[in-house]
């Protein structure tokens, strides 16, 4: 109790970090294509994780925007389903995964355990 008025004290909360998977820093080749047109945009990751990607984009997409991803993993497609969660004009894109097609999150998973630490 704060004595000068009877009231609760409170603190401060430090914000944490809402992330299920941690991510790391890579530059991996990623095409993007927004779910209502035919155009791919060819770009490069800039960080990766099991749950999504950050890319850097000139022009952000609006958020909640749905894309189709194509990681390109070592030669190998991953293709899935994504929505973007974050907008920084004029930097990129944070995109969830909502999905990844056949064996996508094995590839995805397999290929972030061997980076080293």
């Amino acid at each position: 109790m704060d004595s000068a008025n009877g009231q609760p004290a409170t603190t401060a909360t430090i914000p944490t970090d809402r992330r299920q998977y941690s991510r790391c820093t890579l530059q991996i080749p990623v095409d993007l294509r927004q779910e209502d047109s035919v155009d791919f945009q060819h770009l490069e990751t800039t960080d990766l994780s099991r749950g999504g990607c950050y890319v850097r984009l000139l022009h952000p997409l609006a958020l909640a925007t749905y894309v189709q991803v194509t990681l390109w993993l070592q030669n190998s497609p991953v293709r899935g389903r994504g929505r973007v969660v974050t907008r920084h004009p004029q930097y990129g894109n944070g995109i969830m995964f909502l999905e990844l097609e056949g064996t996508g999150e094995q590839l995805l998973s397999s290929y972030l355990d061997a980076i080293p630490v």
